[in-house]
């Protein structure tokens, strides 16, 4: 296919509309989204060679393939669009988190008529308070820790009658005020849930005014031991306020954000100020933050840090001016329920002094991070040491490649490839194997056709390395210096036939791990071979084992509920495998797709509004 050609004619039929775009390589693969306010004149900018243009959009564009984009209403619709696919799909070329992991919150479940106090990963719009996030659940349960000494509420999974006959635990430790058992009322209950969460918003003022109240209530009515009760709770919030540093007299809620740039990842502080105190500090790594100007990784963390942030302040403090300042308030202000919120660069005064410390806090974390990396760096090394010397190799072992077999009683059955170099996952040379010819729960047969198809791809490979134009795919093109395939000797006998076949026994070292001793099998060798106990080779084997076990599993799980889902898609007359494949991609699921409207089915290509309504009707 002449693909600059096809771009060109992909180019002439954009409109002229707000919307997200998604760049494509040759694999299909997203590899860029992005928005605009008129679709025509952004997209074609990235073909138009100019001297401006950095190296990161010039190796983005050579690897465009493909351009599809979504039309929406404005310029807001737009920005929420480009989070959510970007979150979906984490291309490559965009700036993002680092880590995938959601950030855990404190939940207060307000909705129930007795609210508990958990710890969750995922805000649902349910009714409950959410607060964070916080960086470990070490610091989430450390703060349960406090407030439950604090605030008694439940944090059990009991249905709450008042009828029980026993309470749990936390109640005889004085931590749970025992609504189970009928101990308190619930009007009583839900006034120290809201303390508990105006503490947590840092609205202390109040909470101790009242409290103060109480005791001295309960002092005059000679209830002593309530009073002594309420002298304590005070006590203890006071205790956890004066570590709460006094930053402002205006009671405000103010984020302030601040960066440092290393050589492909930015590192962000974000000081939480709540009623003018400060309440805790964060930072957050981004990656793939070379040849981006500052104020384009300020504006990417605080579209992605807020898209999931539980809370949003009257006030961002950042320190310099960011181009989408305007679209991204207004986004803000509909998240924070309509309330205005103030994106603001401080010039002078104290708050120009929190950023001020903020940046350096970044700088500092930064510089930490790097020393950390650098000290990862030194024990991978010497884990490969440790591999080569066990394995008796010329050499440690640059690349490893390591293989998986998932299925459930041989149905979609899944192989997954990791590819580990100088002891670090590269997560952009994993590669997963459809099983296709074997029938059954047939681990060695499964494995040896994964492997068929490796060395396959890399035989390809090397015909076609010489072609003008070719592109080598870099997961198959290269051998690897260790090959692990997760098992016993049944699996390591099932290896080494298919390289037998491929004429490669003398062109890297084979293994087998199997998991119960963590013991290597190799050719040749009856005896296994063990890795001392809490050496860094054996830490680095059983982390790589894992990770292509991880790998495999997730890969399993989406080709059953593929599987399941086309099958459905599949009955309905009018839909072919890329439609098919566009509303998956856009809508997640058949439930997705069965609770979105006529009309966003109807804006994807292709389908029109007849089909759509056929898509609806079919999948209800």
């Amino acid at each position: 296919m002449n693909y600059e050609q096809y771009i060109q004619d992909i180019l002439s039929t954009l409109p002229d509309k707000p919307g997200c775009y998604l760049m494509k390589n040759e694999k299909d693969e997203i590899i860029y989204v992005g928005k605009a306010i008129n679709l025509k004149n952004r997209v074609r900018s990235y073909f138009q060679k100019t001297a401006s243009q950095n190296f990161k959009t010039r190796q983005l564009v050579k690897a465009i393939r493909d351009i599809d984009w979504i039309v929406v209403g404005s310029e807001l619709e737009a920005l929420i669009l480009e989070l959510n696919l970007i979150k979906q799909h984490r291309p490559f070329y965009n700036v993002k988190l680092k880590d995938d992991k959601r950030y855990p919150y404190i939940k207060v479940s307000w909705a129930d008529p007795f609210p508990k106090l958990t710890v969750t990963r995922q805000m649902d719009n349910d009714g409950s308070r959410y607060f964070g996030p916080y960086t470990s659940v070490w610091a989430v349960h450390q703060t349960l820790d406090v407030l439950r000494k604090i605030f008694p509420v439940l944090s059990c999974n009991r249905t709450i009658t008042g009828k029980d006959t026993r309470p749990c635990l936390y109640y005889d430790l004085k931590m749970c005020l025992g609504p189970c058992i009928g101990a308190v009322d619930q009007e009583s209950y839900r006034q120290v849930v809201d303390d508990l969460c105006k503490f947590l918003e840092g609205k202390t003022d109040a909470i101790m005014k009242r409290l103060k109240s109480d005791m001295a209530q309960h002092s005059d009515a000679l209830n002593y031991e309530k009073a002594a009760t309420i002298r304590d709770q005070i006590n203890a919030i006071e205790r956890v306020v004066e570590r709460q540093k006094i930053v402002s007299d205006s009671q405000q809620d103010s984020d302030i954000i601040a960066m440092a740039r290393g050589d492909n990842e930015a590192c962000v502080q974000v000081f939480f100020i709540r009623s003018g105190k400060m309440i805790g500090r964060e930072y957050f790594i981004l990656e793939g933050t070379n040849d981006e100007e500052n104020s384009e990784v300020l504006e990417e963390f605080i579209k992605q840090f807020y898209s999931q942030a539980a809370f949003i302040p009257k006030n961002v403090l950042l320190p310099q001016d960011v181009d989408e300042a305007n679209i991204i308030r207004e986004w803000l202000n509909t998240k924070r329920g309509g309330q205005k919120v103030e994106i603001k660069v401080p010039k002078r005064g104290k708050w120009r002094e929190l950023v001020e410390m903020a940046t350096e806090n970044a700088k500092e974390t930064l510089t930490a991070l790097e020393t950390r990396w650098k000290a990862d760096k030194d024990r991978q090394k010497e884990a490969l040491a440790q591999i080569q010397s066990a394995l008796d190799m010329p050499a440690p072992p640059n690349r490893i490649e390591c293989f998986d077999i998932s299925n459930i009683q041989g149905m979609a059955s899944v192989a997954s490839m990791v590819v580990f170099e100088r002891g670090v996952a590269n997560k952009k040379l994993y590669r997963r194997f459809n099983i296709r010819g074997v029938t059954g729960p047939n681990d060695y047969a499964s494995m040896a056709e994964a492997l068929h198809r490796r060395f396959a791809n890399y035989e390809e490979a090397l015909q076609h390395k010489d072609e003008p134009g070719k592109k080598q795919d870099l997961a198959f093109s290269l051998l690897p210096d260790l090959l692990i395939v997760d098992g016993g000797k049944g699996q390591l006998s099932a290896a080494l036939e298919v390289i037998k076949k491929f004429n490669l026994e003398d062109k890297f070292f084979v293994a087998a791990l199997a998991e119960k001793q963590d013991e290597l099998f190799i050719p040749n060798q009856s005896d296994s071979i063990r890795l001392d106990d809490g050496s860094q080779g054996l830490f680095l084997l059983q982390r790589i084992r894992d990770e292509a076990h991880r790998f495999a599993i997730t890969a399993h799980r989406n080709r059953r509920g593929k599987i399941g889902m086309m099958s459905r898609l599949d009955e309905i007359p009018g839909l072919g495998p890329a439609r098919r494949r566009a509303l998956i991609e856009r809508f997640g699921s058949i439930e997705g797709i069965k609770n979105a409207n006529t009309e966003d089915i109807a804006g994807i290509k292709g389908i029109s509004l007849n089909l759509a309504q056929q898509i609806k009707t079919q999948l209800e």
